[in-house]
């Protein structure tokens, strides 16, 4: 035949941008794990279990920076300094208290959104071009004409090819109210000017569940990416449908998930967990945040074969929903030890506009086991603590993950499980070595093989339009050739060539740029669907859940 991780969307929250060191890395950690598990509401009252304390810190605080407004030698952002006050003060609660200034709750809040105010572009920042993936099916960019391989130059009259525009300040010149209309300038491959198009923003579906699935003519598979606020309906739905197809058994991907709302984790749980058992407690300051939650309907999928993903990535409420089919015996877990966030926070809105989300409790599986890992007043090596994890080893071995004997904890069929840290699945899968080399990485954050699956489909667009995906996924395969002209293109982008990377990249490479070219050409069930074929973790999750026999002898049945 002649052919040879989805694109940014607009409403993906964008990278925090570095602002007065650690300020923003409280805020950059409450994103990478999704604020913890947030509970709804705010019964907090403005009280003190300590007034007079608490008057006489306030009232020091605001002599001396009064002072400094005054009388300092040079100008002070006063605003800046107060917020830089109040996070280094969290910071010697726990890891996970932390204030959000007015100005970053827009962006904060965007993660736990099932929807938005947009035009519906997935789009990716190549060598400084931003380039369009694909319009979101049915929205506003779609019905305007928008196209996969389109060049973005100007929004709103403001010049973005070449700009050096983030993809946070690209996300927002394209999101604004609903009814109103942004002019978009496109440059079109083979036409011979740019196109200008009015496009009059819509509500735009946020969904976080990236793909549902049947693998075979029983098997599904659901990747859930967060809990936000439509999480558990969407998954309902994704659920339902994989049963009308047939489903009788289901691989669960949580890996990377950083947690989000409780009560939508809680609920899916109790998807899979029959009768009134226990999913998840949390214990706090008295009795005000101590509470127990069950399981209460009868779940659509509460009998069958499930395994879980998931990794080093997967924190908070993702680890209740781990932690809770892993207690009961239900679920088979694949993958790495989780992060290990067993936190509570309440989000309590302030008069000025931000938020402050305070630690209220922390929370237990049914076996009693806290998720949390251990924390102290050294942020950094919180922070760094997957970083740690990798150079001890236990990514790649699971004989270097260190137990706690006394936090030794039992199953309701009496298998030994760990607390003091995450959760450590049934069935050890190393990490991919290829996947974080020097190499890889250095091509994957340049947008190496996007940019280059973007221009393949650009110039094969009628072939592949012709081709069902069954029959590109079985017959397409990526040249030695092309392979070598990713690497020449990836070298004038910056990333030194090595021919010996190339050769031991090369199944992941050609994975990658095949899927990405069916993501443009077939949408993104395709894209995950190809991905499957190098992703060493599902594969094993695949064979264990069809393996009834093998599952059954690990979860003590």
């Amino acid at each position: 035949m002649p052919l040879f991780k989805p694109a940014t969307q607009e409403h993906t929250p964008p990278a925090t941008p570095r602002w007065r060191g650690r300020l923003r890395q409280g805020l950059l950690l409450t994103l990478a794990v999704a604020c913890g598990a947030l509970l709804a509401g705010n019964p907090f009252r403005p009280s003190s279990e300590n007034p007079d304390a608490t008057a006489r810190g306030y009232l020091r605080f605001k002599e001396i920076l009064s002072y400094v407004d005054r009388d300092y030698v040079d100008s002070v952002d006063t605003e800046g300094l107060s917020d830089y006050a109040v996070m280094a003060m969290l910071e010697k609660l726990d890891p996970h208290s932390v204030y959000i200034p007015a100005r970053d709750r827009e962006k904060t809040d965007s993660f736990l959104q099932s929807d938005f105010d947009g035009v519906g572009i997935e789009f990716n920042l190549f060598r400084d071009t931003v380039t369009v993936v694909a319009p979101l099916s049915g929205g506003p960019a779609e019905q305007a004409g928008v196209q996969p391989g389109d060049q973005v130059l100007r929004i709103g009259g403001k010049r973005v090819s070449g700009a050096q525009l983030t993809t946070s300040q690209l996300s927002q010149l394209l999101r604004g109210p609903r009814g109103t209309s942004i002019v978009i300038e496109l440059r079109r491959r083979r036409l011979p000017r740019p196109i200008t198009l009015s496009i009059a923003r819509s509500r735009i579906p946020n969904s976080s569940i990236d793909a549902a699935y049947l693998v075979d003519a029983q098997t599904g598979y659901i990747k859930v990416s967060r809990f936000a606020s439509g999480t558990y309906d969407e998954f309902k739905a994704a659920l339902a449908d994989l049963r009308r197809q047939g489903l009788t058994r289901l691989v669960l991907d949580l890996r990377g998930n950083p947690g989000g709302y409780l009560d939508r984790a809680t609920r899916l749980a109790d998807e899979f967990i029959a009768g009134s058992r226990k999913i998840v407690y949390t214990d706090g300051k008295g009795d005000q945040y101590d509470s127990q939650t069950y399981a209460r309907v009868a779940g659509e999928f509460e009998e069958g074969p499930l395994v879980v993903l998931v990794d080093e990535g997967s924190a908070s409420a993702a680890e209740v929903v781990a932690g809770a089919l892993q207690d009961h015996d239900r679920a088979l877990l694949v993958g790495r030890r989780t992060f290990g966030k067993g936190l509570v926070q309440q989000p309590i809105p302030l008069s000025d506009g931000g938020e402050l989300r305070l630690t209220i409790a922390r929370y237990y599986t049914p076996a009693g086991r806290s998720i949390q890992k251990p924390y102290g007043a050294n942020y950094a090596e919180y922070s760094a603590d997957v970083a740690n994890r990798a150079a001890h080893g236990e990514l790649e071995s699971a004989d270097s993950i260190r137990f706690t004997k006394e936090l030794r904890f039992r199953t309701d069929h009496g298998r030994t499980v760990y607390g003091g840290g995450g959760i450590t699945p049934d069935v050890f899968v190393p990490r991919d070595s290829l996947v974080h080399s020097a190499y890889y990485t250095a091509l994957m954050s340049h947008g190496v093989p996007r940019g280059f699956a973007l221009s393949f489909f650009q110039s094969h667009k009628e072939e592949l339009a012709g081709l069902r995906f069954e029959q590109f996924n079985a017959t397409f395969r990526i040249s030695d050739a092309q392979l070598a002209s990713l690497a020449a293109q990836a070298a004038k982008d910056g990333v030194v060539a090595d021919a010996g990377a190339v050769r031991r990249c090369a199944a992941l490479l050609r994975n990658q740029l095949k899927a990405h070219i069916a993501r443009s050409a077939y949408g993104s069930v395709a894209y995950y669907t190809v991905l499957r074929d190098q992703d060493l973790e599902l594969q094993r999750a695949l064979h264990a859940v069809g393996d009834s026999t093998a599952q059954l002898a690990l979860l003590g049945r």
